[in-house]
């Protein structure tokens, strides 16, 4: 190309982004003898020249868990209207990496900035991420600026709408058996659960806790432990449950149908998060703004991205909201 439009390859270089330095006749010539060999200028090659990927990395632990993609589509939202790329680092269970190894991964070379969903205490204090700009989504650490929903608040709404409906002997599924990853959800919204419980001058049953995670097939399994200490008695239940999460509660609704139990009738389940089928199973729950955390999340990590200046406040918390469906009634005749 430099050659056939009489210049040296520094020029062509200089024309192609518009340098200053470059005439008007010798960028046109630059520009016509591209066109005659078909060249495309590369727009990683040029990102790459100023400093930049134009590639926002998303670090997450599990990415076909529900609440992780709808995130994740958040941030695309946002990412792909700033002319980004979007690039996925899985790790944990879903990516095959371990987070002990992950720095070998040297995002600092490939993305300009960093969304971390849930991320693993060791990981959000890494030398790596404390290196990029980061956002976290879902968890919190000093100095990093987040997004998130205020779990305990969450845990006591639910709580609360079960006492506020008359039930004293309510169960909590939900505490999180992958606690190695340090994550607080299952254990701030369980603290929201107490704090409501003893404002109602109850005292937090450990006979009512079972540990369960937030999958749909672990609320099957919490159900029937839950009948198991009943005795099989659908009397002797607890009166409702507070599932940690929507999948979880509609695992307790498809096991109540299967053994007999009537929801809500003989079981009040609620929720939380407002899944996408949580409609279509009547489920009660505390909806939080999950699409909304993954925007918002993107839109900090660009400021910091191009303003050098940290977001104000560092944490941004959403408010939780309370939806009533027909999985909720007062407790069943009797008690």
């Amino acid at each position: 190309m430099a050659k056939l439009a009489g210049v040296s390859q520094a020029t062509v270089s200089r024309a192609l982004r518009d340098h200053p330095g470059v005439t008007a006749p010798t960028r046109e010539r630059v520009r016509r003898a591209a066109a005659e060999l078909g060249y495309a200028p590369s727009a990683l090659a040029a990102a790459l020249a100023r400093g930049r990927s134009n590639t926002i990395g998303v670090v997450a632990p599990w990415t076909s868990r529900w609440f992780f993609a709808t995130v994740i589509e958040g941030v695309r939202d946002v990412v792909s209207d700033h002319g980004y790329d979007l690039m996925l680092y899985p790790i944990g269970p879903d990516g095959g990496t371990e987070t002990t190894h992950f720095e070998a991964l040297a995002l600092d070379k490939r993305v300009d900035g960093v969304i971390g969903l849930a991320l693993p205490h060791e990981l959000r204090v890494a030398g790596t991420l404390r290196r990029l700009p980061i956002v976290t989504v879902g968890t919190s650490t000093p100095g990093i600026p987040g997004v998130q929903v205020d779990d305990t608040e969450v845990g006591y709404i639910a709580t609360k709408h079960l006492l506020e409906l008359g039930h004293r002997r309510i169960a909590f599924l939900g505490l999180d058996p992958d606690d190695r990853y340090g994550f607080r959800v299952a254990d701030d919204r369980y603290t929201g659960h107490c704090a409501a419980l003893r404002e109602a001058t109850l005292r937090p049953d450990p006979s009512l806790v079972v540990t369960t995670g937030f999958l749909a097939e672990a609320g099957e399994a919490a159900l029937e432990e839950l009948m198991i200490r009943a005795d099989w008695r659908t009397a002797d239940l607890p009166t409702a449950v507070v599932a940690v999460s929507d999948e979880l509660a509609i695992g307790v609704i498809h096991a109540a149908r299967q053994w007999g139990v009537r929801v809500p009738q003989d079981l009040s389940v609620i929720g939380v998060d407002n899944h996408d089928m949580a409609q279509f199973f009547d489920l009660t729950t505390v909806s939080q703004p999950v699409i909304e955390q993954g925007r918002l999340a993107a839109e900090i990590l660009w400021e910091l991205m191009h303003s050098g200046r940290m977001p104000d406040p560092e944490v941004t918390r959403l408010a939780p909201g309370l939806i009533v469906r027909d999985s909720t009634a007062g407790p069943r005749a009797g008690i």
